[in-house]
């Protein structure tokens, strides 16, 4: 795996964080020469897997998420976003379409199940009580195909 170039965040899990995740990640990725379609699936992705750090990760309290984005070689955009909240007892659970943990709270239990759709591999690892890491990659098309 070539690093093109790399940036790395950290950013408070204040509800507001989740407009500058997505913005910051646009701005490094546009480098890469996404199209409109490709920078808009990367922002719905990481909009999705903040919101689920900040609403299920942290639940109410506050911590730190962790923002790596990677420019690879041959065009892959590699992302991390890495909380150190209560974690995910069943991970295979929570990623099917429709479940939350949050039910009073109105949610759709879609998070993963759009992050999935938006980009080429979704990996999603967690240990109750240390936090959950969802790492997701993105081949661009290449420029005029």
């Amino acid at each position: 795996m070539e690093i093109i170039n790399e940036m790395k965040i950290l950013l408070p899990s204040h509800s507001v964080n989740e407009g500058a995740a997505r913005a910051a990640v646009s701005s490094f990725v546009i480098q890469a020469d996404p199209t409109v379609e490709e920078l808009s699936d990367i922002r719905t992705a990481v909009s999705e897997a903040v919101t689920n750090a900040i609403v299920h990760g942290y639940r109410g309290t506050m911590g730190n998420i962790e923002l790596t984005v990677r420019l690879l070689a041959e065009r892959e955009i590699y992302i991390r976003i890495k909380d150190k909240g209560c974690g995910i007892a069943n991970v295979e659970q929570a990623m099917e379409p429709l479940f939350t943990t949050a039910p009073e709270e109105e949610r759709s239990g879609l998070g993963f199940s759009v992050m999935e759709s938006f980009m080429d591999k979704l990996r999603v690892s967690s240990k109750v009580g240390k936090g959950t890491t969802v790492t997701m990659r993105k081949r661009l098309v290449k420029n005029g195909d």
